[in-house]
Order: C-alpha cells, then sequence, then structure tokens
C-alpha cells in the first residue's frame, strides 16, 4: 500500500492510557504533518483503544492500531507487526511515555540519510514534572522549557542541554558526545527497507535490549548511524519498571553476544518465520 505519509511513526505502549493520550497530543502539534501513527500496542485493555479512537475523532492524526492479546511482554512481536502495517518508508520507533517536542517529525525528515539510521535520546523527568504534564502544558512546549521544569522540580544539570533549541549547539553536541550512536526505541528512525533486509526484531527477546539487538544487525549488514541526541527531542515520563526480568535479561544478553561476535546481518525469530 502507498501512501503521501513521509514517515511512519511506530510508538510501543502498554496499559498507559493516560499517557498516550499526552503523547498522542504531542504529535497532532508537530510542525509537519507529513506522517502517520501506528500504535504498537502489546495487548493493553479497552482504555488505550478509547484513547486512541477519541484520538482520531478529535485531530487529523492517521492513527493505526496494532494490537495482540496480552501474553506477557511480546514488544518485539509487536512492533515487527506494526512495521509490517506501516505504509511509508522511512519509520520513526519511539514509546508511549515520550512526549515529543513540535519539531520531533520535522527534524527526523530533515536529517535522514539513505544507508543511515538516527539515534536519539530522551530527557528523563522527575516524577514531580510528570504529575504536572498536561496537554495545555504540551501545546504550550512548556514541558520543554528549562525554567519551568525547575520550577516544577527538575534537577539543575548538564542534561538540560538535550532540550537545546539552537541547532548548531545541537550539531556540535552530538559530534562531541561520547554516547555511542544506538537503536534505541524510545527515539530512533531509519529506512523501511533497511529494518526489513535484516528481518525486523527477534522476538525471542524480552525487555532489556531487545531494541539494540536489531540495530547491531543493521549495523553489520553496513548500516551506518548517526548521533542525534541534542537534535531529536522528547521528554520522558516518570515510571518504575515492574516487567525487569532476570531470566530475560540473560537470554537477550546471549543473543546480543552472539550477533556481534559472529556479525549476524539477519535473525530466524523475526517478521519472516525460518
Amino acid at each position: 500500500m502507498q501512501s503521501n505519509s513521509k514517515a511512519s511513526v511506530i510508538i510501543s505502549t502498554y496499559n498507559q492510557p493516560e499517557w498516550l493520550a499526552l503523547v498522542l497530543h504531542s504529535y497532532s502539534i508537530q510542525t509537519k504533518n507529513s506522517f502517520e501513527i501506528i500504535i504498537a500496542d502489546d495487548g493493553s485493555n479497552e482504555q488505550t483503544k478509547a484513547v486512541i479512537e477519541k484520538c482520531i475523532l478529535e485531530t487529523e492524526l492517521k492513527i493505526s492500531h496494532v494490537w495482540h492479546e496480552d501474553n506477557g511482554f511480546q514488544k518485539t512481536k509487536i512492533l515487527n507487526e506494526a512495521i509490517l502495517a506501516s505504509s511509508s518508508d522511512y519509520l520513526i520507533f519511539t514509546d508511549g511515555d515520550c512526549i515529543a517536542r513540535q519539531d520531533f517529525v520535522e527534524t527526523h525528515l530533515r536529517l535522514r540519510r539513505p544507508n543511515y539510521a538516527l539515534s536519539g535520546g530522551y530527557f528523563k523527568l522527575v516524577k514531580s514534572v510528570s504529575d504536572n504534564i498536561s496537554k495545555e502544558i504540551i501545546t504550550h512546549q512548556h514541558c520543554f522549557d528549562k525554567d519551568w521544569l525547575i520550577d516544577k522540580g527538575q534537577p539543575k544539570s548538564f542534561k538540560f542541554n538535550k532540550l537545546t533549541k539552537s541547532k548548531a549547539k545541537a550539531q556540535w553536541l552530538n559530534k562531541i558526545t561520547p554516547t555511542k550512536a544506538t537503536f534505541d526505541g524510545m527515539n530512533v528512525s531509519c529506512f523501511k527497507s533497511d529494518i526489513l533486509a535484516v528481518n525486523g526484531f527477534d522476538e525471542r527477546m524480552q525487555y532489556g535490549g531487545e531494541d539494540r539487538e536489531v540495530g547491531e544487525r543493521m549495523m553489520n549488514n553496513g548500516v551506518k548511524f548517526r548521533q542525534v541526541r541534542y537534535s531529536t527531542i522528547c521528554v520522558h515520563l516518570h515510571h518504575e519498571r515492574p516487567y525487569k526480568n532476570d531470566e530475560a535479561r540473560v537470554l537477550n544478553e546471549e543473543i546480543r553476544k552472539t550477533t556481534k561476535q559472529k556479525k549476524i546481518t539477519y535473525t530466524n525469530f523475526g517478521i519472516k518465520k525460518a
């Protein structure tokens, strides 16, 4: 299926309808609207569906809801389904707890290059700030404003540079940062053909590096990763991570170790099954 959308924004979510409503609002006020949204829903209940349907009615966003039954942490599986459901040749991956600055999509599209993936980051909000986020705050972009954040309890730190509005400063910081450019699912983009070439996400993997691994296969396959953590801006809502699992972490580490050591470019446990 062909689309007029220049990008497909794939947003992963699981039973956090209040957050998703805020995140979707941040996409309804983007500076460029040439994109579709694919919600990769890892088994949420009806409340999430209601939020999505309400957003479709109240905004001009083009949204598809890709869902499967809740059977534990299966984010990699639903992300693969979302990739197949996308109708653009360029994919932006993010999470349902990451609020995008107004220029988020525009910047990803402006910086895209053939045979490259863009590796972004996020600015992590403390609980007191997260509790103060509303649609109105997002509309006025206060959640990206240093003074507002400090007033609401965000500690002062060098990380405020992640919210710079200066393209020149962002370019310089991207160049000098020691942080390696990787495939971090909360803020990364690539050409659809490049992720299809490595067969998408490895569906054996649960929480912990499952996004990094697909990026490592893409790197092994010749895709270069470009650091854009100071250019593509989003803020991350505070929450706990009860789904952390030591057994899954060990398995994920073994898969990643094999991918790196053997320079693996394709998984038999991805979109196409062996």
